[in-house]
């Protein structure tokens, strides 16, 4: 009976104690409503208050996320000097600096404040307050795009901001004054703002600094001034990357029985002034390194012109003597890469790439083979250098007859087919794969129009990685068309080449000049694709030119022109 009675008393002293233990609760809704404001100190729209501290109380608890980043205050404040903090249901500011006289303030609280459980964000919450006896009323609005956008485009910390007319810093040296961040359609708008001008910018904020990077981050700038004594609609920015830097020759010297020339950053054109260039002396662009080779060592210095410019448009000048002494230092190996895995139809053209200039070539052991036992020999007829003052670039061009049915052609070249500059030979064997297309296999034209901008312009067909197929340059027309096209999905892009230099030119923030206008096809529900099946001939496929940066032109006021410090300086230029 006793044994009985304890285990009754063990039972009911296990069933009081699981009553008791306390757990979160299981199943029910889950909670997605996001926190909601009870009160701020001060109130939003508060007028002649300047806080030291400011408290904003919810109906549930918050936290913080990241709120240094997040919380956008307007007009600009020393924000590493504002303490955040949240504690149960109420998050505190402190500012820890004055306030400037009769000015509105916004703090735009974004997504920062969420909620404990769910972490949803509290909705359109800005906190408004003036130190004066009235709210700032000026507003701009409009939107962002990119020019080179990514395969699915990334808005995320892409930010607007304006800096009042005369003042010494701008988005590439501090925070703006005001700004914004653009939602998940590109668009943006920046309230509350003191009537005045201003200059405007964008840029996508990769490092969370408030400001642009030039050498890594997309921006753009207006070039016109920004007159708010009324509000400002459909302003146009275009993001892409411009770096300012302007290109130097940091040093020279010789490297084994060769020269380099050392720069800060690589040219897209290079030019070097020497009577003998091409015969005994060849060069070869190398990254921010520029190597000139010679057929053999010389006892004298030699003179060489160098010209140099940078994709932003700077210039650099000099004139250099080069050394080529004996040197025991072992050569670098002979390398070359082909262009394989491309397809052709009829024409064949290969493209082989060296790390070094070129002395000769072997004919005798390159050929092209398309089945165990024919061949087509290559003959110096059939190839040529681009440049023969680099001879790091080899074209080979033949045309392949529809009588030879063979899908696969390889180009083939022995070891020792070809001898650098400094007598060194290939020694692995070359093997590159081409496809021959079918007639009946392809489509037949892609054509259209270009709307709304003037030419030239550089049209250039993509496919689905962004590769380029084809490419027209039309000096004098608006109409392109892209021939012989393999099926597939493309993109379409346009380059409104403005100084008929073939090639996109970036935006020269120092110069006020902005970048040259991009633009892509779109389709019928505005996707930037075209799809193309053999047989097909695609026609009337319009491209409409997208806005350029700048404002409506009936808001447009004179340019105000900001000081702007690059620096120019090339003390270490020259020769060792």
């Amino acid at each position: 009976m006793n044994k009985l009675r304890l285990l009754l008393y063990g039972l009911t002293f296990l069933i009081l104690a699981a009553c008791a233990k306390q757990s979160t609760p299981t199943g029910g809704p889950r909670d997605e409503d996001p926190p909601v404001l009870l009160e701020s100190n001060p109130a939003t729209q508060s007028l002649n208050t300047r806080p030291d501290e400011i408290t904003i109380t919810f109906d549930e608890y918050i936290k913080l996320e990241n709120p240094s980043k997040g919380i956008v205050i307007t007009p600009r404040v020393k924000k590493d000097e504002v303490e955040f903090s949240a504690l149960k249901n109420v998050v505190t500011i402190k500012l820890n600096q004055e306030l400037e006289d009769s000015t509105t303030y916004v703090f735009d609280f974004q997504k920062s404040i969420v909620d404990i459980s769910e972490e949803n964000p509290a909705e359109n919450l800005k906190l408004v307050f003036s130190t004066g006896n009235s709210i700032d009323s000026m507003s701009i609005s409009g939107k962002v795009n990119f020019y080179f956008p990514l395969s699915k485009t990334d808005l995320k910390d892409v930010l607007v901001g304006i800096y009042p007319v005369g003042d010494t810093t701008d988005v590439l040296t501090a925070q703006p004054y005001y700004l914004s961040q653009v939602d998940t359609t590109g668009t943006f708008t920046i309230t509350n703002i003191k009537n005045g001008k201003y200059l405007a910018y964008a840029w996508k904020d990769t490092n969370g600094t408030l400001k642009a990077e030039a050498k890594s981050e997309d921006y753009d700038f207006l070039l016109d001034t920004l007159n708010l004594n009324s509000n400002i609609e459909n302003i146009t920015f275009n993001l892409s990357k411009a770096d300012i830097t302007p290109i130097r020759i940091l040093r020279s010297a010789t490297f084994g029985q060769n020269f380099d020339i050392i720069v800060n950053r690589s040219p897209i054109e290079t030019e070097l002034g020497n009577d003998k260039l091409g015969q005994d002396y060849f060069y070869a662009n190398l990254d921010s390194r520029i190597r000139i080779y010679a057929t053999g060592a010389q006892t004298d210095s030699v003179p060489f012109q160098v010209s140099l410019k940078d994709s932003v448009g700077y210039t650099k000048d000099s004139l250099l003597w080069a050394k080529f002494p004996e040197s025991d230092r072992k050569p670098e190996k002979l390398t070359v890469t082909a262009n394989s895995g491309k397809n052709f139809y009829q024409n064949l053209e290969v493209e082989l790439k060296f790390n070094k200039p070129l002395k000769s070539i072997n004919t005798d052991s390159l050929y092209v083979t398309y089945d165990t036992a024919s061949t087509i020999p290559i003959t110096e007829s059939m190839f040529f250098f681009p440049d023969s003052t680099k001879r790091d670039i080899l074209k080979i061009l033949l045309s392949v007859p529809d009588s030879i049915s063979q899908e696969v052609f390889t180009i083939k070249a022995a070891d020792s087919t070809f001898t650098d500059i400094e007598n060194q030979v290939n020694e692995a064997v070359l093997s590159a794969n081409y496809r021959k297309l079918k007639r009946e296999g392809l489509a037949d034209e892609i054509s259209g129009n270009i709307l709304d901008a003037k030419p030239p312009f550089l049209v250039q067909l993509l496919n689905s990685k962004n590769e380029l197929i084809q490419e027209q340059f039309l000096e004098n027309s608006s109409a392109y068309s892209f021939k012989l096209v393999e099926p597939g999905t493309f993109k379409i892009r346009v380059i409104e080449d403005l100084n008929g230099n073939r090639r996109w030119d970036p935006s020269n923030f120092a110069h006020r000049r902005l970048a040259e206008r991009v633009f892509y096809f779109q389709n019928a529900e505005l996707q930037p694709t075209i799809i193309i099946r053999s047989g097909w001939s695609l026609q009337d496929q319009n491209i409409r030119a997208s806005d350029p940066t700048g404002l409506p032109k009936d808001q447009i006021e004179p340019v105000e022109k900001p000081q702007i410090n690059v620096d120019n300086s090339d003390e270490n230029s020259g020769k060792l």
